[in-house]
Order: structure tokens, then C-alpha cells, then sequence
């Protein structure tokens, strides 16, 4: 398996995010597309193609052959329809800054299909630079989508985004060396972590989960909300609780033992455990963020219909299975767990007993898709979090 690349939804804070964020918030429209503006006629039926936007090591991949994408060349052979698959997506923000003037100048980025973290969606919805998707033409999708991810804040009904893979980001520790479980949120804050906790650096990653730990319903959080937790992050730094904030690189810190406990994504757990069983991975009792990366068609896209079959394609549930097999995230169709378990080989069929790829239902219980922030809201919220992280 291969390392898990969830680097991808840590941001970059940019300047021309603040300044794009300001510009929809104010309600300028020079930004915004409207619905009869997001089409052009679909060149889909003539030619049999499409190029899709992904982020390195996304996909399965043949272990003789990485070049290789078993479940992209069986859709290609089926449907005879040639898919021009990048792998350019290393940073939401850095991308956003790529293809956003065409978007906002009304112009083809030249890609069918992209994929973004749903925060990173809620901008492209607000903004209207996604296609609405035909669920008409995507009956996999209406059968085996997972009912937790079926109507999240920004995109109720799931009408312009589909989730490609889903994660949760809960507690990461080391059980061996702190010597105990860790339970809940405020298990951090716990005097004997003094200087071995790292929270992630990144916003949008980062406020959800300790909200839910003051008890907050992160489906419609306010402000003040927000601005407890920076109250209680704030006097964590000032008293060296906390050790540093991170991106990807918490997981160097907690196999080290530097750190002892961490806030952390599910599927790189996945990764460390194969390597030291001492690593746990907790979805607190207050609950846990269940988040997503999801597949948008852009505005002026040339094969919007090539590009919907391909999204349904990937919610068979034998196509599900075999890249949740090799990608080890939370997998969008549960129907594929069956697959799994199905499957000759023992460690294959043991990955449908993984609660972090196939949530049990008591951990399900307590996965939540948290309200994004909003475009009027992102400006002064970066100001105070990333005072904070020292970003």
C-alpha cells in the first residue's frame, strides 16, 4: 500500500484566497457564475474522452506495472471513452489559484473532472463554477452512496459533488507510551501531554474536532463557538502546552515519540499501525470529523456526460472495493464492504473489518460533516487562526 497523501488537504493560506473570499463575501459579481452561464454544448457523444484533475498516489495503481490504473483502464475499455488522467493537484489553494481566472473569466480550465476537499467545494458552489450533475445517468450513485455523505451544508442533496474518498480526523497516540487510552477531546489538554500534543496547523482541518469537544453541534457552529476554541488554543501555546502545529509531518513526530498524542486523519493511521501496532487512532466521544475530497465537474467542461459516467463507474461497488483496497480511506460505498469480505485473500478480506475504511456502527454514530466557513466569515477567522499557528 502506499503512503497516504493526506498532505493534500492541508492549505497554504494565499493571498488570493483572502482577496477571492472578500470579493464573494461583499457579493461583487464579477466573481460569481450564473446557472444558465456554466454550460457549453457537451462535446461528449462525438468525442469519446475526457481529462480528469487527481492528487499523487489517489488511485490504484498495478504493483508490476505503477503506471498502470486497473479500475480507470476497465471504464475505459467499457465504455471506449479515453481518459487523460494528471496527477497536478498538490495544495486546494495552489490549484484554486491555477484554474480560478478561467473560472472567473467564464473560460474552459481544460479538465472534465477535478478533485478538491469539500471545503474547498463549498467555494466552487458558492461561487458557481461547478456543473449541476444528472443523477439520471448515475444510477450507481443514487444506489450505493453512503447515506452520511449525502447532503452536507454546502451542497444539500449532493447535486454538483461526489465524494471521491472520505477520512476522519479524530486522535492520533501512542498507546505504549503514554501508558493509557485516550477517549475524548479533552484527553489532550491532560497534564502529563504537556509539550507532546500537535494540533494541525491548517484551519479548515483543525477547528471542527475541537469544537466537538465543548460539546458544539459542528453541523451549525456560530462564531463564539469558534472563538472559544481559539480562546482555549491561545492559552494551550502561552503555556507550552502544545508542542507545535503541523501538516502531514505529525506523523514523524508520533512514531519518533516526540509527540505522544496528536490530532490526525484516519488513513494515515492505517499506515503507521502496519508499522508500530502501539499507534491508535480514536474518534473521540464527543464525535469525530468525517470529511471528504470530491469529484466537481467545472463550469464549460467539453465532456460533462463523459465525465458523470465515469463518477458513477467508481460507485460500483466491485470498482469501490478495489480501489478502497489500495487506497485505504473511509470508502464512500459501503456496499463494497461485502466485496471485500468476499475476497480470497486474507488481508484483503480483512479490510472490511477496518472501522477506519468501513465504519462500524457506533463509530458512525459520532462522524460529522461539519458547516464549512464561510466566504464572509474565512477573512477574520484566518486573521485569528493563523495569528495563532504563526502561519
Amino acid at each position: 500500500m502506499p503512503l497516504t497523501p493526506k498532505y493534500r488537504a492541508l492549505p497554504r493560506r494565499s493571498l488570493l484566497l483572502a482577496l477571492l473570499g472578500g470579493v464573494a463575501g461583499c457579493g461583487v459579481p464579477a466573481a460569481y457564475v450564473r446557472p444558465g452561464e456554466r454550460a457549453v454544448p457537451d462535446l461528449s457523444a462525438r468525442q469519446r474522452e475526457l481529462t480528469w484533475a487527481n492528487w499523487p498516489l489517489y488511485i490504484d495503481t498495478d504493483d508490476d506495472h505503477p503506471e498502470r490504473r486497473p479500475t480507470l483502464e476497465a471504464f475505459e475499455k467499457r465504455t471506449g471513452i479515453s481518459v487523460t488522467y494528471t496527477e497536478e493537484i498538490n495544495d486546494n489553494d495552489e490549484f484554486f489559484g491555477k484554474i480560478s481566472p478561467a473560472l472567473m473569466n467564464h473560460q474552459q480550465t481544460g479538465r472534465d473532472l477535478i478533485v478538491m476537499s469539500d471545503w474547498m467545494c463549498a467555494r466552487f458552489v458558492r461561487l458557481g463554477w461547478v456543473q449541476r450533475m444528472d443523477r439520471a445517468r448515475q444510477p450507481n450513485v443514487a444506489a450505493h452512496l453512503d447515506p452520511l455523505l449525502r447532503s452536507p451544508a454546502f451542497d444539500p442533496g449532493r447535486r454538483y459533488t461526489m465524494p471521491w474518498q472520505s477520512g476522519i480526523t479524530g486522535i492520533a497516540y501512542n498507546r505504549r507510551k503514554l501508558g493509557r487510552e485516550i477517549r475524548t477531546v479533552s484527553d489532550l489538554w491532560a497534564g502529563d501531554l504537556k509539550g507532546r500534543v500537535t494540533l494541525l496547523s491548517g484551519l479548515d482541518e483543525a477547528f471542527a474536532l475541537l469544537m466537538q469537544g465543548n460539546g458544539v453541534d459542528i453541523t451549525r457552529w456560530t462564531a463564539a463557538d469558534f472563538h472559544k476554541v481559539c480562546d482555549q488554543v491561545e492559552r494551550a501555546v502561552a503555556t507550552g502546552h502544545i508542542r507545535r502545529f503541523t501538516g502531514n509531518d505529525y506523523t514523524k513526530d508520533l512514531v519518533t515519540g516526540d509527540v505522544l498524542a496528536c490530532q490526525a486523519y484516519s488513513g494515515d493511521v492505517i499506515q503507521l499501525r502496519a508499522d508500530n501496532p502501539d499507534i491508535r487512532f480514536v474518534v473521540p466521544e464527543e464525535g469525530g470529523e468525517l470529511w471528504s475530497d470530491s469529484l466537481m465537474i467545472p463550469d464549460r467542461a467539453l465532456h460533462k456526460r463523459n465525465a458523470e459516467r465515469l463518477v458513477d463507474h467508481y460507485y460500483e461497488p466491485e470498482v469501490a472495493a478495489e480501489l478502497a483496497a489500495w487506497v485505504n480511506y473511509v470508502c464512500p460505498v459501503p456496499a463494497a464492504r461485502d466485496v471485500l469480505a468476499a475476497a480470497e485473500d486474507k488481508d484483503t478480506a480483512a479490510l472490511a473489518e477496518n472501522a477506519l475504511i468501513f465504519p462500524d456502527a457506533a463509530m458512525r454514530r459520532r462522524l460529522v460533516i461539519a458547516r464549512d466557513i464561510t466566504s464572509g466569515e474565512r477573512v477574520e477567522f484566518a486573521k485569528r487562526w493563523n495569528a495563532i499557528v504563526g502561519l
